[in-house]
């Protein structure tokens, strides 16, 4: 397994050895093991798993302490491109944005790490996306950005006529109100 830095400290993509053959492939999603060799004492306590449809953007969500969420995100099926806006005060990033595409077929994750919030747009027909949590949810601790917010300015990859967001999210504070 291979921590791939970001501009945004903390903030790593993760790339598996992937092995193929005739029949199929085989990688590591996730192994304790190397997270802890590499620095990262995570205890994740659940998969969460979503499917969506070509031009739906999750996002931006995360939660506030004591209940903030590292996430491992990856795609099962097409492809998407994750989004994460550093939220952290303290940070020489702080209101940064990244973005990566995750797919099926680079087998790529995004490790964001608490005190960020994330959103993905789909690329694809479709896509299934899990993610792991080191935290419960707790509907008290969540919050969000509206994911068209001008301040961030972020290119979502999709044609305006054809983004899908939900009610909850467009009704999101936009970042400056947020923070």
């Amino acid at each position: 397994m291979k921590f791939v830095k970001t501009p945004i400290e903390n903030l790593f993509v993760v790339e598996s050895a992937i092995y193929i053959d005739e029949r199929g492939y085989f990688f590591e999603a996730y192994n304790r093991e190397q997270f802890l060799k590499n620095g990262f004492a995570f205890d994740f306590i659940q998969d969460n798993q979503s499917f969506s449809t070509q031009g739906v953007i999750r996002g931006l969500h995360f939660q506030i302490e004591p209940y903030a969420q590292t996430k491992l995100v990856r795609v099962l099926e097409g492809e998407i491109l994750d989004v994460v806006v550093d939220l952290r005060h303290d940070s020489k990033t702080y209101g940064h944005t990244f973005s990566v595409v995750l797919s099926v077929e680079n087998k790529k994750q995004l490790l964001v790490p608490a005190g960020f919030a994330h959103g993905f747009s789909v690329l694809s027909e479709t896509a299934s996306v899990m993610y792991k949590v080191d935290q419960v949810y707790n509907k008290e601790s969540e919050r969000g950005i509206r994911y068209d917010d001008p301040t961030l300015n972020i290119d979502w990859k999709i044609a305006p006529d054809k983004i899908i967001v939900s009610d909850k999210d467009l009704v999101l504070p936009y970042f400056t109100a947020v923070v």
